[in-house]
């Protein structure tokens, strides 16, 4: 017998990790303040692996335009240098000796709009891939209704398909617009 809780469960689930993977891949997008998250994807050559920046340094905000790197072993700093240059960070590392420092510079109006129309496009995706989860759940619950299930059941449940992808929706526009808002505020 089709259980229909299952699939909503299911459903509600998938919706759950696309809002998640947006809100992650906005917290990866430079607003204009100090996010250690725009460190995340680099990797330095740690004794011959590849590791996470943060597996070898820590790394703070110790104001909102700059990022301290403090390497926990001094023969690292070339290595942690280059790998920043060599990524997509697109700023350029400091030293003393002591912590690497990046500055984030103030963005332009111009390059606010280009950032707003990024989170956007990223926000969409999020949104066409919860619309995708609940016309896959609507299937299978179609399908079920062929397998036994009875009709009213499966009316039902399709409205509480369309009360989870309305929720998320709004939680997508609702991290949408708090990026934007944080993206804007100069």
């Amino acid at each position: 017998m089709f259980d229909v809780k299952n699939c909503l469960n299911e459903c509600e689930e998938k919706m759950e990790m696309a809002a998640m993977y947006l809100e992650d891949e906005l917290a990866h997008v430079r607003a204009g303040k100090a996010n250690v998250h725009i460190l995340d994807g680099i990797r330095v050559n740690s004794y011959g692996s590849m590791v996470p920046l943060n597996n070898v340094s820590a790394i703070t905000t110790p104001d909102v335009r700059t990022i301290a790197i403090k390497p926990w072993d001094k023969s690292m700093f070339k290595l942690i240098e280059k790998a920043i240059i060599d990524s997509e960070v697109g700023i350029m590392p400091e030293s003393n000796g002591e912590i690497i420092r990046l500055t984030i510079p103030v963005l332009t109006e111009e390059r606010r709009k280009q950032l707003t129309k990024q989170c956007s496009k990223e926000a969409e995706s999020a949104k066409i891939s919860v619309r995708n989860v609940r016309r896959d759940g609507i299937d299978k619950l179609k399908k079920a209704v062929k397998d036994g299930l009875s009709e009213d059941l499966e009316k039902d449940a399709e409205g509480d398909l369309q009360k989870l992808h309305d929720k998320y929706i709004k939680r997508i526009d609702e991290i949408l617009a708090k990026k934007e808002k944080e993206i804007m505020t100069v």
